[in-house]
Order: C-alpha cells, then sequence, then structure tokens
C-alpha cells in the first residue's frame, strides 16, 4: 500500500518536472524568436552601393566635392563612381539608359532630356541657382546700374540658342528694350572667349555676360573689369524670389530612383552636408575643386561665394523649376524640350 501511495507521489512529482521543463522551453523558444527577430532587423542596415554620378566641370559639380573626397578615404554612404566632363552631352546618353544613375546638368537640359526620353529621368533637386553676371569696364564714363543701360550697347555672350540668349533677351525685352535692334549681342563659343574679347576690345560700350568663376578669372586678370548687374537679382526684381535663375539641377535615371529610392535618398543627405560643407568652408573646399580638377584653388575660393551652390528639394524645388522652365518656354519652346514637363519629371515627396 505504501509502495503504490509512492509510486503515485512519484509520477506527480515527475509530471511536475516535465511541465516546468516544457515551460521552460517555451520561454526560451520566445528568447530565441526575440533573438531572431533583432538580427533581421539588423541585417536591414544601409549597404553601400555601387553608383554612377556625373557633372558638368564648373558651379554644378562644386557642390559634391566634400562628396569626392569622403568616396576617396573611404567615407562615403556609397561606392561612387564620378564622372566630371566639359558638356552633358558626354554622359547624358548613359544616363537615358542607367549606366550613370545620378547627374548634375543644367536645368534647362532635364527638361529637354525628360521630354525626349519620353520620362527617363526624375529631378530631386536644385543644387546651383543663378550664376550668370553683366561685366563692364570700370573706367566707362556711362556706368551701367540697371538693364535698360544696356541700350546700345555690344553685348558679348556665349550660348546661341541655349539658356544664356533666352535669359539676355528675356531681361532686355522686360527692361523695354529690343534685343535685335537696341543692343548687339555678340556670341562666343566660350566663356574664356567672352572674358578675352572684353579684356582686349578696348571699347568702354562693351560689356560681356559671364557665368562664375569665369567672372573671377576675368577680375583677377584685370582690376578694370567689374560686376555691373547680377543677372539673378535682375530676374528676382521682375518675378520675385519663388521665380528666380536655376542654373543646375540634381536627376537620376527614373528607373533606377524607383527600384532604389533609398539609395538617392543617402546620396541626397551627403550632398546636403557636402553643399554645407562648401558653403562654410571656402578654403578647404577650393582645395577639393583644384583636386577634382574643376578649377584652380584660388579662383574657386573667390568664385564659391557668388555660385549660389545649394540644395532645395520638394515642393520649393517644383516651383523654382517650373517657374524657371515657363519663362525659358516663352521665349523658345526648344530651350526646354518643347513643352513644360509634366509632374512626373519633379520627386517632391
Amino acid at each position: 500500500m505504501i509502495i503504490r501511495k509512492l509510486k503515485k507521489y512519484l509520477a506527480v512529482a515527475l509530471a511536475g518536472v516535465m511541465t516546468l521543463s516544457l515551460v521552460a522551453c517555451g520561454s526560451g523558444n520566445d528568447k530565441g524568436e526575440e533573438t531572431t527577430k533583432a538580427s533581421m532587423e539588423t541585417s536591414t542596415e544601409y549597404v553601400a552601393q555601387n553608383v554612377k554620378v556625373a557633372a558638368m566641370k564648373g558651379p554644378t559639380a562644386i557642390g559634391m566635392v566634400k562628396i569626392m573626397q569622403d568616396n576617396k578615404e573611404g567615407k562615403a554612404a556609397n561606392k561612387y563612381g564620378f564622372t566630371i566632363a566639359a558638356s552633358a552631352d558626354v554622359f547624358t546618353s548613359s544616363l537615358i539608359k542607367g549606366d550613370v544613375q545620378l547627374a548634375a546638368v543644367p536645368c534647362n537640359v532635364a527638361s529637354t532630356l525628360y521630354n525626349k526620353s519620353g520620362g527617363k529621368i526624375k529631378v530631386v533637386g536644385i543644387n546651383t541657382l543663378g550664376v550668370l553676371y553683366i561685366m563692364e569696364n570700370s573706367y566707362t564714363t556711362s556706368a551701367i546700374t540697371s538693364v535698360s543701360d544696356l541700350k546700345g550697347r555690344t553685348i558679348y555672350l556665349t550660348g546661341k540658342g541655349t539658356t544664356p540668349e533666352y535669359t539676355m533677351r528675356y531681361l532686355l525685352k522686360s527692361a523695354g528694350l529690343d534685343p535685335d535692334k537696341d543692343v548687339k549681342l555678340e556670341f562666343k563659343s566660350e566663356a574664356s572667349e567672352v572674358a578675352t574679347a572684353m579684356m582686349i576690345s578696348g571699347n568702354s560700350t562693351v560689356v560681356g555676360m559671364l557665368p562664375q568663376p569665369y567672372v573671377t578669372t576675368v577680375t583677377m586678370k584685370d582690376s578694370m573689369m567689374r560686376v555691373a548687374l547680377d543677372v539673378t537679382k535682375e530676374w528676382e526684381k521682375l518675378n520675385g524670389a519663388d521665380n528666380t535663375v536655376v542654373t543646375g539641377v540634381l536627376v537620376a535615371n527614373a528607373d533606377y530612383y524607383d527600384k532604389n529610392k533609398v539609395v538617392v535618398d543617402k546620396f541626397m543627405e551627403e550632398y546636403e552636408a557636402s553643399v554645407n560643407y562648401v558653403n562654410s568652408n571656402v578654403d578647404a573646399a577650393a582645395q577639393l575643386v583644384e583636386e577634382a580638377q574643376i578649377f584652380k584653388a584660388d579662383v574657386a575660393k573667390k568664385a564659391i561665394p557668388e555660385c549660389n551652390i545649394t540644395l532645395i528639394k520638394g515642393n520649393a524645388m517644383k516651383t523654382k523649376v517650373s517657374n524657371y522652365l515657363k519663362v525659358l518656354y516663352d521665349e523658345n519652346p526648344n530651350a526646354i524640350g518643347g513643352k513644360m514637363p509634366d509632374d512626373g519629371f519633379y520627386v517632391t515627396e
């Protein structure tokens, strides 16, 4: 009888032990699941990607020089391959095909590419505002203080049939001048030719419209040359700050953007930091500009504060770009690819 009771107690005790063991195992599984979940979350941390980036050799490339330096030192978020070219034509076909994923291009070029490719690029931000300036010889007896003062002048400029010409014509007409009668527009193939023509003309009625950093180059070589008008300020006098000159934009291959938004966002974070660095550390940034073979450091040092390097995104970007393109469209639809781009052109989220 006693033995029978002992067996019963042992059976109950054994069942209790087994129950406790099962509970303990279950608790261990919960912890294991939590550990696995934490591990999975850790595994979703950003992984560097190979990204090809292109820009023109000028102000539109200056804003990214800190990223270029970080990339050399292995500190960038991605593994970037940079192309800095004299003309956007060098890389636009690669951008459309997706061989180049991100690029800095003139605003009207971006619109033209979008329209002609059927929407194969997107603009993700403004990276450069106005860089054009009207210059004159400072010894002239009749100094230029407004656009209307250009009447009767010979104006040297680049870009026949492109943005500089349409910008000049717009400003002249807004000041009540006839671009074909009241002034003489003398086109040169390169900004350096405009600078040379101004300096050797010996004619006090000659003026030139130049972009930075060529403005700086001219003033460094000839102290008698001065900036008469800031084209951006003259434009904004007519339209307000929301309708300003937009020189350059950052664009992405549309298919790449749709599939790799997180990569583009990471680049934009780095670009914003780079812009802030360039604008806040001009001396150091000028050295990086020279190392990137964009301009000499002494020129870059004086030019950077006048280059309007920036980063404007979202709806503010869309407003400024669309307003600027509308002015160019009204001057000549071909300047932006024949029509105003639709909403698919803009990344606003």
